[in-house]
């Protein structure tokens, strides 16, 4: 991870193992802390050369 912006995390990852850690983060953030009433917490990962290629 090189960066936060607010609830956004940026990875700097080489091109071989880029869909591992999309599923690796996403289960990680949506996993990192179950909500009362079973409120769910859904995380998505974009892909690209840069943040603004990434949305």
């Amino acid at each position: 991870m090189i960066l936060q912006v607010h609830d956004e995390l940026v990875f700097d990852v080489p091109e071989n193992e880029v869909e591992e850690m999309k599923q690796l983060v996403v289960s990680s953030m949506e996993g990192a802390m179950p909500l009362p009433y079973d409120v769910p917490v859904n995380a998505e990962a974009g892909v690209g050369d840069n943040w603004l290629a990434a949305h």
